[in-house]
């Protein structure tokens, strides 16, 4: 990707160190990485809405890749992580911005267009969908009596303890095995066995990742390892806490949402009900379109990139 034009610095933002990649010139478009990822899952995204006439900036979230990783979790709460993007969207000369989620870069999303709407221009995101707070879905008691205690969020809780599972396995192994999930189902994480039984040699890599791609992730995730990205979700019953001034929100900026129908965001927690059965519409008025593409997982822009592509170019070059 070096040789693509993709350029590559560091910003000093809200007290850390983060760096970004971006390409292009004209509106800029800000595209958010989600777990276990980084700014390279925008990699297509980036070519693409650069030669379309926009400056497309994907960084590497806090506490992922080549941005600082502070070592309190405290420090990646959501008001952490939105303050993050404001102070880049502010170090990057601009007032408003297109933004592009994914994942965990979806929920940071929803959460700067409900904190600074003003600093959105449009909104598309991938995958997941707007948690409304009242209902409390995102919650780890929420979660543990719908799935049980080995459900992934909630085997996250434990410091330390999913990171030395995450260090028994080869990492490039390990990233092959998320890439390669096509279970809709609950993602669930064996207390005692952890991904050892799982993990073979036989996984195939998808046909959407090279192994060069795999080799990026695994260098990046051997370096810094995991503990970043997995305290996003040590603080959501924090988040759900001091969020309260919150609870009622609408997000009101223009949104396209974008899913894939083997993803386990959508099929899991009631998300399918709530996105087609009127309660997405209501929290998010300004919802002009929902895509829900057939046969397509959860790490969506890069297994359908040019669809992708197409997807935000049609919703952003309308604004």
């Amino acid at each position: 990707m070096e040789g693509e034009g993709i350029e590559h610095r560091v910003v000093e933002v809200n007290g850390i160190k983060m760096h970004v990649a971006e390409k292009g010139e004209g509106p800029l478009v800000l595209f958010l990485h989600g777990f276990p990822e980084l700014w390279y899952s925008w990699r297509h995204q980036i070519l693409s809405l650069a030669a379309r006439g926009y400056r497309a900036v994907a960084p590497d979230l806090r506490g992922y890749g080549d941005t600082e990783a502070p070592d309190d979790v405290s420090a990646y709460s959501i008001f952490h992580l939105v303050g993050d993007l404001v102070a880049l969207i502010d170090s990057l000369g601009q007032e408003q911005v297109f933004v592009v989620g994914h994942d965990w870069g979806a929920i940071v999303a929803w959460n700067l267009c409900a904190f600074r709407p003003d600093k959105v221009k449009a909104l598309v995101n991938l995958s997941v969908a707007f948690f409304p707070r009242k209902q409390a879905l995102w919650r780890i008691d929420t979660l543990r009596t719908m799935y049980g205690d080995d459900f992934y969020v909630c085997r996250f809780q434990e410091a330390g303890e999913v990171e030395a599972q995450f260090a028994q396995v080869d990492t490039a192994l390990l990233m092959k095995s998320f890439f390669a999930s096509r279970n809709p189902g609950p993602f669930m994480i064996p207390k005692h066995n952890g991904f050892t039984g799982r993990l073979t040699n036989e996984i195939i890599l998808p046909i959407w990742l090279s192994e060069d791609d795999l080799q990026y992730y695994a260098s990046q995730f051997t370096k810094t390892g995991f503990t970043g990205g997995i305290n996003y979700y040590r603080n959501i019953d924090k988040n759900w806490e001091l969020s309260a001034p919150w609870d009622e929100i609408q997000i009101k900026v223009p949104t396209k949402f974008i899913v894939g129908d083997v993803d386990l965001a959508y099929r899991c927690g009631g998300m399918e009900d709530y996105i087609h059965k009127g309660g997405f519409r209501r929290d998010v008025p300004l919802l002009e379109d929902v895509v829900v593409m057939e046969g397509v997982g959860h790490f969506i822009n890069q297994e359908r990139p040019e669809e992708i592509s197409n997807y935000i170019y049609e919703f952003i070059q309308k604004f």
